[in-house]
This record gives C-alpha cells, sequence and structure tokens, in this order.
C-alpha cells in the first residue's frame, strides 16, 4: 500500500530500548491512536504473589509520561519502603518493587485473579493513565522465556535480574509458545488494510522479539500484512545500547554487529535501520536483499527518539513507494 500521514503502524517491542523508540512513533504519528505496540511477555512471572509484566509496564509508564528517566524501568519518584520492611522480615528483596510500582501489579493480579484477561487489564491500566497509543501483550497466555545456561537452565528474571547476566548463556526455550494464541487486537493490527509499518523496535532480538514472533501465525501474519516490515538496530558499534544482547551473541558463536541482527531476521523484514557508526556494514546487509537505512539510532532525548521515530516512518514510506512502483511497472 502507500503510506500516508494517517497510516497505522504496529510496533514490536522489549523493554527499554523499544520503550524509547515507542514513544517517538506516538510523538509523531497524527493520531498515536492507531499506533499499536505489541509488547513481549516472556519476562513475566509470578514475584510475592503478583503478576509483574516488565516489559508491558515498561511501555505503560513510558507512553503514560511517568516513566523513571534515570533507570528507563520503574516510576518517577519512586520510593522503596516496601521492599526495606520486606527485608526486615526476611524476605526476597533481589528484585525490586517500588512503592508506586506496586500498586500496579497489586490491581493486575487482582483483576487477573477475577477472570479478566491480560489484553484486558493492560487496556483498563493504559486508559488510566493516560497512554495515548494502544498497548497490547503478545498473548493472553502465558510464555515464559528460559535462559539455557552453562549452569543450567534458568527463569529469565533469575538469569536477568538475580543472577546480574553473570551465566554464560547457551539458548532459550519460550515455554508454552506452541500453545499460546497471539492477541487478538495483535493480529488484527497486523490485518488492517491502512497498515503503513511495523517496526520491530530496538530490543533483544532473542529475550524480547523471539518470544513474539514463536507465538503460532505471527510470521505468517507479518508475511501477509501489506506494510513493510522494518527493523532497528540495537547494536551499535558492536555494543549493546541497552542490555546484555551483545554479551548473547558472542555467548552462542555470533560476533556482535547490525549485520548480525539484520541476519537474524532474515525472510522477514523489508528494511533495516542501523546507526551511522555501523555504516560499513550497510552493504553486506543490503546484499542480503533487505533495504537500509543509516541514521543515528542513540535516543538520548526526546527529540532523539522523534527524530528515529520520523526517520523509521519516512523509510517506511520510500519502501512503499517503490514496492508500488515495481507492481505497476
Amino acid at each position: 500500500m502507500t503510506f500516508s500521514a494517517d497510516a497505522r503502524c504496529v510496533a514490536l517491542s522489549g523493554g527499554v530500548g523499544g520503550a524509547k523508540l515507542a514513544l517517538g512513533l506516538a510523538d509523531v504519528i497524527a493520531d498515536p491512536g492507531r499506533l499499536t505496540v505489541v509488547a513481549n511477555t516472556g519476562d513475566d512471572f509470578e514475584h510475592l504473589g503478583l503478576r509483574v509484566c516488565p516489559d508491558l509496564d515498561t511501555l505503560t509508564y513510558t507512553l503514560a509520561g511517568i516513566a523513571n528517566e534515570e533507570t528507563g524501568w520503574g516510576r518517577a519518584g519512586e520510593s522503596g519502603a516496601f521492599m526495606a520492611a520486606l527485608g526486615a522480615l526476611g524476605g526476597e528483596t533481589w528484585f525490586f518493587l517500588g512503592d508506586r510500582d506496586l500498586a500496579l501489579h497489586v490491581e493486575r493480579t487482582r483483576r487477573l485473579r477475577a477472570g479478566e484477561s491480560l489484553s484486558a487489564v493492560t487496556s483498563a491500566l493504559c486508559a488510566r493513565l493516560g497512554v495515548p497509543a494502544r498497548i497490547v501483550p503478545m498473548s493472553d497466555d502465558p510464555v515464559p522465556t528460559v535462559v539455557e545456561t552453562e549452569e543450567g537452565p534458568l527463569a529469565f528474571q533469575h538469569y536477568f535480574v538475580r543472577e546480574r547476566c553473570r551465566p554464560r548463556v547457551t539458548g532459550f526455550r519460550h515455554e508454552g509458545a506452541e500453545r499460546a494464541r497471539p492477541c487478538a487486537a495483535f493480529l488484527d493490527a497486523l490485518a488492517a488494510p491502512d497498515l503503513g509499518a511495523v517496526v520491530v523496535c530496538p530490543s533483544n532480538p532473542y529475550i524480547s522479539i523471539d518470544p513474539i514472533l514463536a507465538l503460532p501465525g505471527v510470521r505468517a501474519a507479518l508475511a501477509a500484512c501489506r506494510a513493510p516490515v522494518i527493523a532497528v538496530s540495537p547494536i551499535v558499534g558492536g555494543r549493546a545500547v541497552k542490555g546484555p544482547t551483545a554479551k548473547m551473541m558472542a555467548e552462542l558463536g555470533t560476533a556482535p554487529g547490525a549485520a548480525a541482527i539484520a541476519r537474524h531476521y532474515s525472510g522477514l523484514i523489508d528494511g533495516f535501520v542501523l546507526d551511522t557508526a555501523d555504516r560499513a556494514e550497510a552493504d553486506a546487509i543490503a546484499a542480503g536483499g533487505v533495504a537500509v537505512e543509516v541514521t543515528n539510532t542513540i535516543m538520548s532525548a526526546r527529540a532523539d527518539k522523534q527524530a528515529l521515530a520520523r526517520a523509521v516512518l519516512a523509510f517506511a514510506r520510500r519502501i512503499s513507494a517503490s514496492a508500488q512502483s515495481s507492481s505497476t511497472a
């Protein structure tokens, strides 16, 4: 289709890095309600009797304008009286739950136990917090990510937070993915006739994007959608902008780099965005039949997020125009 100013956009996202670009997209799309952000839920887990959804929460807080800008996760103006009191009682404190953040987990858990779906709860909480875009979990069914390590399998948050990504990674499992169903809103957004772009945010491909792609029907829906699928590299200069992406790649025998990320998404994407620092890798990526855009991908300030979002959408527009021109030639 021809990309228009009021076209819909779908973004696949993990936590901090993805949330930055999602915020930029919400800022520059004329109607942010036409942006659907699909959140990875492979990080979700039960902790202290509560359902915690880290990526969903980071996206929600970021797009609501109440995120802790220093950490990139959690709420602004947070306090830790609950955790201090819990520690004094001998409770588990390795996973920090701030006092303000705790309220969201309590309310989510209450509503889930009352029979509401995760997608319905997420929609209601986003509405209460004034989130302008639509945030949906990838699935209402649990699909926990298990990290295979040389020390044995670890639940994702045990690897990521409790062990601080120390164990050497040998692989990943997305448990229950084959039985899970993508959220209806996710598939509906991909099937929209006015969809202008699908953006794979600069999130860790193994633990943030692969869980989404592992759901039955998702890859087929991406292949069938009328919009270009564009991935943004989370690697700049051989290093991860945030998180353990480069460490994981190296431990899995892949040299960290933008070209390796593009290869990971081979057969799925129409375009790839890499940072100016990695310009030398552009030709190798293009040789694989993928359109390439080189621009600044570091999102330090809000203006950076908006600039990258504009660049991605303009790139999608050019790919759409080129495809249309080829089909009518």
